[in-house]
């Protein structure tokens, strides 16, 4: 089992979750809803706002889920009803505890939904574990979720669970692509001073220290002001120590103003692989065609083998609907919102009374099932309430139409996941 370190989240926790919790109002622990045969999930996802593109799909998906569910869930015999209450936390963690406020004061929600990033996940997850109610989670690795909100391995929560990757597996993805390269192993970082970079850059537990205990060199930046013009310091330190290889967290205005500034100051690594700037197409298409050979990380795409086990499709299918539906590109985000639902339906299906909250954390505790984004099973964990989630690396190629699209480069953690093409150097 991959070790993962405590220390690495908690100063995130510290900046995020903690300023969420102090702006939401305190409720009483309750333990029973109003009576009622109407299931209520709420869902709090980003729709407005900087992290705007990891709720981009939500109509789409949620469209899909309603429409598999019909009438109802069956539970022991009775269909009940089920309503998702939607709530936007305009990308603000302070916005994410208020809203998970009303959903439990106000609106009595059964279950709790919530995804994309930690600025929406821990705040969430704090109200629903203060105030006793049943919260599943996602899209945020699953080691901020866990050490940020002052997890213990040996006790664990009671009312929140969480799917996703870890840290460590990322760096696992990468190293993993840029063995495949002839280097001189000596690879560049750079974070953002924001919550997820702050979340990273310790030297020893954080990014610099898991990359460098896979085999490289570091170079290490630091943290860099997001949303900068002018990144000539950070690029002649990378240039000046000869680095091969460039990583980080960035913005995604942010890689291309780095980016296209390295070109003109002579700066030419083989690889650059960045988590968040390159999770979506219409941050590689700013780039042009010096977007060709980026690198990142994938979760979730049309070449994941798993079929939703709510509407039989596979991942192309979804993909391919969301694309002809809106006529934008299918995003990464979107299968785990997906999974999301479909854990939840699971676990209402399997649970002895959808209206009592300690019937619905048994069954969420019980969960083993294979959904959009691979297997689901929090009994096998590194630490209670968590299940680690497939993750690969890929490459941002462009397709016989012209247009940028993810190829596979890399599946170390998951073969099941077919690779696309070899990973390739930047030319």
């Amino acid at each position: 089992m991959t070790r993962y370190s405590k220390s690495l989240w908690t100063r995130r926790g510290m900046l995020g979750a903690g300023a969420a919790a102090l702006a939401a109002p305190a409720i009483m622990p309750r333990r029973a809803w109003a009576q009622g045969n109407e299931i209520r999930l709420g869902w709090v996802s980003p729709t407005t706002g900087p992290i705007s593109a990891f709720g981009s799909a939500d109509d789409y998906i949620l469209a899909g889920v309603q429409q598999a569910i019909g009438d109802g869930i069956e539970i022991n015999g009775t269909t009940y009803p089920v309503r998702f209450i939607r709530k936007d936390t305009q990308s603000n963690p302070n916005r994410a505890a208020e809203v998970a406020s009303e959903l439990i004061l106000d609106d009595e929600v059964h279950l709790m939904l919530s995804s994309s990033t930690a600025d929406t996940v821990l705040p969430v997850t704090d109200q629903c574990e203060l105030n006793e109610v049943p919260s599943l989670s996602t899209d945020t690795p699953w080691d901020a979720f866990f050490f940020a909100r002052g997890g213990d391995p040996a006790v664990g929560f009671d009312w929140t669970n969480h799917f996703f990757w870890g840290g460590q597996q990322i760096v696992d993805c990468y190293s993993s692509l840029w063995n495949q390269l002839d280097t001189n192993r000596r690879v560049g970082i750079l974070l953002s001073n924001d919550s997820d970079g702050v979340a990273l850059s310790d030297p020893i537990t954080g990014f610099p220290g898991m990359v460098e205990r896979a085999g490289f060199e570091v170079i290490n930046g630091g943290l860099f002001p997001p949303l900068a013009d002018d990144y000539t310091a950070q690029i002649a330190q990378m240039r000046d120590a000869g680095v091969d290889i460039i990583t980080g967290v960035f913005l995604p205005p942010d890689w291309t103003t780095f980016w296209l500034q390295s070109a003109q100051q002579n700066f030419r690594p083989k690889a650059a692989t960045i988590a968040k700037a390159l999770l979506f197409q219409n941050a590689v298409d700013a780039l042009g065609d010096q977007g060709v050979g980026m690198s990142t990380e994938v979760w979730w795409s049309p070449q994941h083998p798993y079929p939703s086990t709510l509407t039989g499709q596979s991942s192309r299918q979804i993909a391919d609907g969301y694309m002809a539906a809106s006529g934008l590109p299918w995003v990464q985000p979107m299968g785990y919102k997906h999974a999301l639902a479909e854990v939840a339906v699971d676990i209402l299906r399997r649970c002895a009374d959808p209206f009592d909250p300690d019937a619905i954390m048994e069954s969420m505790r019980a969960t083993d099932m294979t959904s959009l984004v691979g297997p689901v099973n929090f009994a096998t964990g590194p630490v209670p309430n968590v299940c680690p989630t497939p993750v690969v690396g890929g490459q941002w190629v462009r397709n016989a139409e012209g247009q940028f699209d993810i190829s596979i480069a890399e599946n170390q953690q998951a073969p099941e996941i077919p690779v696309d093409a070899p990973f390739f150097a930047l030319s």
